[in-house]
């Protein structure tokens, strides 16, 4: 351990506690790594080479970080507590690692992120869903091989979960549109200083390229999915058959058809690209591995229009657009199906299928 010896924490209510004279608190996430056998397993799966550049974020004291220089060629390491910073550098000053490392300062969230090859990381699990769609917007312009990040066991299981599964929801279905995601590790609580409460696992996260559906339907197809996950344990007839859903898509037809936008897409979207899916699941499944020693937040209904206007200048509730809705639901065997069941391809399938009968689920293009 790094700038001293380890107090004990004296303050009341355990809401802090101390490495290297540094107090830890609970509340901002800090829980630093203290297994070496763990840090050691981490950095095995991440399958680093020499010519790496690492992302590292929330590196703490530096304990995963170390390992992360001794395996690659450079290690970025994005932290908001300047405590943390100071002891980071202090750590590695005048040894020969010390001019592999960069430090950056800030809210990784918000600051603009080098070029990096892969992330490895202990994370604050406050910031795991939007740090998960930020790493995955980054690599619509700068590629990465993977990201192996630690989460709260509950949102891990989230991302990885299949259909069928109790946990598998909007959260699984996007991120496994952008990415492939497999578990790689189990870890308990007792592994962590201070000890969090719940567990935690390590999860692999491998940007698609190409994405299987074009960037430009990502919109639109994420409308669709917070329909279907509003209540996605009802068959999609119910839900597509509310009146207040199809209030939304009828006023997203007549605002395009007013604007001289509506078009039917006539071609499907490719699914082939997700074709070795379910091989690559299994292959990684057979690694699962088990160290042992906040909950993701509810999928929720967003699509425009949603709260449509009480003025609204858009004729809306036409019996035949609801049988037109119904109708492509009925036709490819959706009508009774529900959320919690379907897969990827029949997600893409059925965004696919209502576009070329010109339902939409955003009002532009």
């Amino acid at each position: 351990m790094a700038g001293g010896k380890i107090r004990k924490d004296k303050q009341k209510g355990g809401g802090s506690h101390f490495q290297g004279g540094i107090p830890f608190h609970k509340s901002k996430g800090q829980h630093i790594l203290k297994n070496p056998m763990l840090v050691e397993s981490i950095v095995q799966k991440a399958g680093l080479k020499p010519t790496d550049v690492i992302l590292e974020i929330g590196p703490g004291t530096g304990n995963l970080t170390k390992k992360l220089l001794e395996a690659g060629k450079k290690v970025i390491a994005v932290e908001l507590d300047p405590r943390m910073v100071l002891e980071l550098k202090r750590r590695f000053q005048g040894t020969p690692l010390s001019n592999r490392l960069e430090v950056i300062q800030g809210d990784v969230l918000k600051c603009d992120l080098p070029y990096f090859d892969i992330c490895v990381a202990n994370i604050p699990y406050q910031i795991s869903s939007p740090l998960v769609f930020k790493l995955l917007d980054i690599n619509q312009k700068q590629n990465f091989r993977c990201a192996i990040i630690m989460f709260q066991r509950e949102f891990a299981m989230r991302l990885v979960a299949q259909p069928g599964d109790k946990l598998y929801c909007r959260l699984s279905v996007n991120t496994q549109l952008l990415a492939r995601v497999f578990h790689l590790l189990k870890v308990g609580k007792n592994n962590f200083r201070p000890p969090p409460k719940v567990d935690s696992s390590v999860v692999r996260i491998e940007p698609r390229r190409p994405l299987p559906i074009p960037a430009g339907k990502l919109k639109e197809w994420n409308g669709m999915l917070s329909l279907c996950f509003s209540r996605k344990n009802k068959t999609l007839g119910s839900i597509f058959g509310q009146k207040k859903i199809l209030e939304v898509l009828e006023k997203n037809y007549r605002t395009l058809e007013s604007l001289g936008q509506l078009k039917n897409d006539l071609e499907p979207i490719d699914m082939s690209v997700l074709a070795d899916e379910k091989d690559d699941q299994r292959a990684f499944l057979d690694q699962d591995m088990d160290m042992e020693g906040g909950k993701a937040d509810e999928d929720e209904m967003e699509i425009e229009g949603s709260d449509a206007d009480s003025d609204n200048d858009v004729q809306v509730n036409d019996s035949d657009f609801k049988a037109k809705v119904i109708g492509v639901l009925k036709q490819y065997d959706y009508a009774d199906k529900r959320s919690s069941k379907l897969t990827q391809n029949e997600f893409i399938h059925l965004l696919s299928v209502f576009n070329q009968a010109g339902i939409h689920f955003t009002s532009s293009k």
